[in-house]
């Protein structure tokens, strides 16, 4: 119903419109994916300030009209992240994140589980370019392993969540050495047809991904971390008729 709208929010994009405005895409906790226009937000004199750039997280009041796009009418900063927009690695990691976030979950249903997912997904990456808890100068393994256990709970809370404790064809629950697209999840030898072959590192990998907490994604190896790049894309391209850009920059 058209009217005043106040939520929090993340910005996911924000691109010049006009001489002087912007369009943004934020994720809410209530309303998903929203779109928005900030008018006169690029002026010397805006209220706005910069707080309307990506990944800021927000308390942001919105104006419901007849068209698209809501208007923005306030917005207050809950978290601007300011380390992370001082590190390539993180700033890169955080654009790939809300990437996944705003193409994933690109309607108006809710998800503030997605919500606050993302907000941790940003916090861990500013504490990283800070120095904070995890070291600035993490292995791009590590970064990558991070990037994917973000992935994979991406999928779980979008119900594509990959079978794991069972073949996805026939239910075996040995032998289970490869991983399909189609079929949903890993695959028995008897059934790995047109699978690509799963190793234990990749199984453990997303496994244990599912279980932990963000901030304590599993290691592995680098060629196992690619065989989970391989099982989220084919799990997205078969399921979600979508393909988003790598995990990590310079991965394969």
């Amino acid at each position: 119903m058209p009217g005043p709208v106040k939520t929090e929010a993340v910005v996911l994009r924000s691109m010049r419109y006009g001489e002087a405005d912007r369009i943004l895409h934020v994720y809410t906790p209530a309303r998903g994916r929203v779109g928005a226009i900030a008018k006169g937000a690029r002026r010397a004199r805006s209220r706005f300030g910069g707080r309307l750039e990506p990944f800021f997280r927000l308390k942001i009041e919105l104006h419901e009209g007849r068209g698209e796009l809501l208007t923005v009418t306030g917005a207050q900063t809950v978290d601007a992240y300011a380390r992370l927009r001082e590190d390539a690695r993180a700033l890169d990691a955080a654009a790939r994140a809300c990437d996944a976030v705003g193409r994933l979950f690109e309607t108006s249903e809710p998800h503030p589980g997605v919500f606050n997912l993302l907000c941790r997904k940003l916090a861990l990456l500013d504490a990283q370019a800070g120095g904070g808890e995890v070291p600035a100068g993490a292995a791009p393994v590590a970064a990558r392993a991070g990037a994917l256990a973000f992935r994979l709970k991406l999928l779980l809370a979008a119900g594509l969540a990959p079978q794991l404790g069972a073949c996805a064809s026939c239910g075996e629950r040995e032998h289970l050495v490869g991983f399909s697209g189609a079929a949903g999840g890993v695959v028995c030898a008897a059934c790995e047809a047109g699978s690509f072959a799963l190793g234990e590192h990749a199984y453990r990998f997303m496994a244990d991904a599912f279980a932990a907490p963000l901030h304590e994604a599993p290691d592995a190896p680098e060629s196992a971390l690619a065989q989970v790049e391989r099982a989220i894309g084919a799990t997205l391209e078969h399921h979600a008729n979508l393909r988003l850009m790598p995990a990590a920059a310079g991965a394969a």
